[in-house]
């Protein structure tokens, strides 16, 4: 039997949607968000690698923990949409982001949490993708997506995507974050969640439309040479010495040496 979650704070007052007994129980509480919340889920390293390169899957950092896949499939649970770019799928083509793909074991009650919130069976996966070069056979697409990427490319993919993915295009030049979740909120979603990578991270930061940041912290050290390709947290996008981004923690837990951290991202700089 899985052992629960450490609760090692929690600021008071945060939104709460009742779990069920074993969700509350192996997450250490309940969980909720405010209506039209965006929030991210990414693991790195001690030393802050989220990615080693574009063949190796997050769960390599994680040390394939299975309370970090647990935390995944809840917070996949609560969300209308999932957002994730090009190059995540690179790294996990065969990856399908729904509560269940990463954590059967609770598949019912994560079901169950969807279920209470009035969401749809599954999230909706969208993909950012700039040059439309994806796969169309991938599992990913054979389940539903939306694919939001440029005009041309649009016109591309339609051609061979199966008819249960979409996909939707906007002039190169418009073709930003805050375009996609506009066009996201416009399929009727609320609460949104990325799951990466470090480049669409650093996207919606550098818009200024991420509220909250759920990270977990793998008791491990990845180091990074001059050469290789390994990435931080946040990527292309960096502020200035005098304006570095704040966050507030809103609650941290525990699970042996892993610590899963809840922020929120304050805008008031």
């Amino acid at each position: 039997m899985q052992m629960p979650l450490t609760t090692l704070f929690e600021l008071e007052g945060l939104p709460s949607s009742p779990l069920t007994e074993a969700l509350r129980q192996r997450y250490g509480g309940n969980l909720g968000f405010s209506p039209q919340t965006v929030y991210a889920n990414f693991v790195t390293s001690l030393d802050g690698i989220a990615a080693l390169d574009p063949e190796t899957p997050p769960s390599i950092i994680s040390g394939k923990s299975d309370t970090d896949r647990f935390v995944m499939g809840l917070l996949r649970a609560f969300a209308g949409a999932v957002v994730v770019g090009a190059g995540t799928l690179r790294a996990e083509p065969r990856h399908r982001w729904t509560p269940a793909h990463i954590y059967q074991g609770l598949a019912t009650e994560y079901s169950e949490v969807r279920a209470a919130l009035r969401l749809e069976r599954e999230p909706q996966m969208v993909l950012l993708t700039r040059t439309g070069n994806v796969d169309p056979t991938l599992p990913a697409f054979e389940y539903g997506a939306l694919i939001v990427t440029t005009d041309e490319a649009a016109s591309r993919l339609k051609r061979s995507l199966p008819s249960a993915s979409r996909a939707i295009g906007f002039p190169e030049e418009d073709l930003h974050v805050s375009t996609v979740l506009r066009a996201i909120r416009s399929e009727g979603h609320s609460t949104i969640l990325t799951e990466g990578g470090p480049t669409v991270l650093g996207e919606f930061l550098k818009e200024e439309v991420l509220d909250e940041l759920f990270l977990t912290l793998s008791p491990r050290i990845a180091g990074r040479m001059p050469d290789d390709q390994r990435l931080s947290l946040v990527e292309n996008h960096a502020y200035a010495p005098s304006g570095l981004q704040p966050a507030t923690l809103l609650s941290a837990k525990q699970d042996e040496s892993h610590l899963f951290l809840r922020y929120r991202i304050d805008r008031s700089h």
